[in-house]
């Protein structure tokens, strides 16, 4: 299926909530996490999170098709040598269509552009699929940890240009 990828800007910021919060609900679901128990997950996403991830530098990209956004990814340079992969949200009727693969392969393009050594993610540990996804992408592990403020486990994975 033909798609484009193209830069979000402020002026997208309401497409990329309900993008971010409707394809981040199975998920919440699935790992019983609310507002309340999980107020930071991507389900409950909200403009202001957005606009002030924007004003920090973070670059968010959208995959339309058929007119319509089907996904969206975040990019965060860190430091010189990192940028963090976020968000990364397809909406569930436009999965297994390679539409998350391109994403990741366009934030990839574009932390190599910006000369990074590498680019990190953290997950719900216990997504396996997903951890096993993104391994197949490249991706490999890093470390695990757990947070007081979050309900779950945290895997960190890193993908590392040569």
């Amino acid at each position: 299926m033909a798609y484009q990828i193209r830069e979000g800007g402020k002026e997208d910021v309401d497409m990329l909530v309900d993008v971010i919060r409707d394809a981040f609900q199975d998920v919440a679901d699935r790992f019983g996490l609310t507002p309340e128990n999980s107020p930071t997950h991507p389900s409950n996403c909200r403009p202001e999170w957005l606009l002030r991830e924007m004003n920090r530098g973070v670059v968010y990209f959208i995959l339309e098709t058929g007119g319509e956004a089907a996904g969206v990814v975040a990019l965060e340079k860190i430091n010189d040598e990192v940028c963090y992969l976020e968000r990364l949200a397809v909406l569930p009727q436009h999965r297994r269509r390679g539409f998350g693969e391109a994403l990741v392969r366009r934030v990839l393009a574009q932390a190599r552009q910006m000369k990074a050594y590498r680019v990190q993610i953290g997950i719900i540990a216990d997504h396996r699929e997903l951890h096993d996804w993104y391994e197949k992408l490249g991706f490999e592990d890093v470390e695990s940890k757990t947070f007081p403020q979050l309900m779950f486990r945290v895997a960190f994975l890193a993908y590392y240009f040569n």
